[in-house]
């Protein structure tokens, strides 16, 4: 019998996939529920298990575009299963693989590979400041002649003798997704970007005093996320214009805070969801945190898992960015753009002292956010990181903590 394999439908409004990689080759026996394929949705990068063991015939090629529902490959579910589970195209590949290896290699191949000159043709090249193995040869067995080398144009840069080569890849549907939503922000959004500075030392402070017992009872760090998490949250409550977006002709805002955290993964920019971040605790910000950027580095983030935030936060810091203008996520209104931390002089009570600063920026759409509540949006988050005890702890550090 010959099963053929659809593409599943990866999540609403989803119409188009894109063979990322196929993790068998044509003719493999597969088993059933085994990874055949990676595939990309303009959201994520999903895995396709086969359907039922057999002998698979592939229908798509690496990089096409497939509808959703359309034939990728059959599968001939009455073949046996080869013995020790190598499949004849496999088994013939390996052959032919040792074959091609015990060739010797011919000495056309190699004069043609050098790109040899006459002895007129180098002198002229020297002249030129060229290489003769940039130079495409006409002579026998690709010799360059001295006819080439007078015909031969130099770079206008400096010659280097280096490799100046290139390569073109395809770029992957996610990543083409992302970059159409980045254009989009910058199009249809009136983006600015307010910037602040935050004294870091109370946090490093209490970092230091219980991050060792933190992580000994609840198997996570105690990070940075959870502290800014909490910091975004409050702010959202007091200036909940940022916790909007524009729907038509409407304005929409969202009595919950779901928290869109950026995470670098293999396939690009992923922006998880940490749900109803005004009802948790640092414990349950930094398990959630957690959780998200190891299922979206592994590739297991579902589309779910990355739709529906309300406001983003993203950590250029961990790359070494001390300043950036971060891109809003649309539809979202504002995005929070953190950095590194350097040790920088401050005037503190009329004296210099060194103190752990980051600097911190808030891009918006000015269309529904006025400066006023974006500055003090910004300036809110500044207070509650540099005075967590009071604003974000309610004075009880063991409490906040679950210590």
């Amino acid at each position: 019998m010959i099963l053929e394999m659809k593409v599943p439908s990866p999540g609403e409004s989803i119409t188009e996939v894109e063979i990322a990689e196929w993790l068998v080759e044509n003719g493999d026996y597969v088993e059933k529920d085994q990874a055949i394929a990676e595939v990309d949705s303009d959201k994520a990068t999903l895995e396709l298990p086969a359907e039922a063991s057999g002998i698979i015939t592939l229908k798509a090629e690496e990089g096409d575009a497939v509808d959703v529902g359309a034939v990728v490959c059959l599968i001939d579910t009455s073949a046996e299963k080869p013995e020790g589970g190598e499949a004849p195209e496999q088994e013939k590949k390996a052959e032919v693989s040792k074959t091609e290896a015990s060739k010797p290699v011919s000495s056309e191949t190699k004069t043609y590979a050098t790109g040899t000159a006459s002895p007129a043709a180098k002198k002229i090249l020297s002249e030129k400041g060229m290489d003769a193995s940039t130079v495409s040869g006409t002579g026998k067995d690709g010799r360059v002649t001295k006819d080439d080398a007078i015909k031969a144009v130099p770079s206008m840069g400096t010659p280097t003798g280096g490799n100046r080569g290139t390569s073109r890849s395809k770029m992957s549907m996610l990543r083409r997704k992302v970059a159409e939503r980045l254009v989009e922000a910058k199009n249809t959004t009136a983006m600015l970007t307010t910037f602040n500075e935050v004294d870091m030392s109370p946090i490093f402070a209490l970092r230091t005093e219980y991050k060792e017992t933190f992580k000994a009872k609840h198997g996570v760090s105690l990070g940075f996320m959870s502290f800014f998490t909490l910091a975004v949250v409050r702010a959202l409550k007091m200036y909940p214009a940022v916790n909007s977006m524009i729907d038509g002709k409407e304005m929409l805002s969202y009595d919950f805070c779901d928290i869109s955290i950026a995470v670098s993964g293999p396939k690009g920019l992923m922006v998880p969801v940490i749900r109803n971040a005004e009802n948790l605790s640092f414990r349950g910000v930094e398990s959630e945190v957690k959780r998200l950027a190891i299922r979206a580095r592994e590739g297991e983030i579902t589309v779910d898992e990355m739709t529906g935030g309300t406001f983003t936060i993203t950590n250029g810091g961990v790359f070494g960015s001390m300043l950036s203008t971060p891109i809003i996520n649309p539809p979202q209104s504002g995005i929070l753009g953190m950095h590194n931390i350097v040790e920088r002089p401050v005037a503190i009570n009329g004296k210099v002292e060194i103190r752990p600063i980051m600097y911190v920026a808030l891009s918006y759409d000015h269309r529904i956010i006025d400066g006023k509540e974006s500055v003090g949006f910004l300036v809110a988050v500044k207070e509650a990181l540099e005075n967590p005890v009071e604003l974000l702890m309610d004075n009880d550090v063991k409490k906040a903590l679950e210590l």
